[in-house]
């Protein structure tokens, strides 16, 4: 059995139609198109791990003598 018949792509790409409108989705689909390109590059530059910074410790209020 087959995930995805023919007759189900086409009620997908029906109801895609309907939702965003035939002017939108070239739109669309090149925004996801970069999207998935900058992951895609992400992914493959070395990542460096972050510099930790010193931050020096927080002061301690000062406690109050009775």
């Amino acid at each position: 059995m087959e995930l995805f018949a023919p007759a189900h792509l086409l009620l997908i790409f029906l109801i895609v139609v309907l939702l965003f409108g035939g002017r939108k989705i070239p739109e669309v689909m090149r925004g996801l198109g970069e999207g998935i390109r900058n992951f895609k590059e992400g992914m493959n530059t070395p990542s460096q791990p972050p510099t930790a910074q010193q931050t020096p410790p927080a002061d301690k209020p000062a406690e109050e003598k009775k």
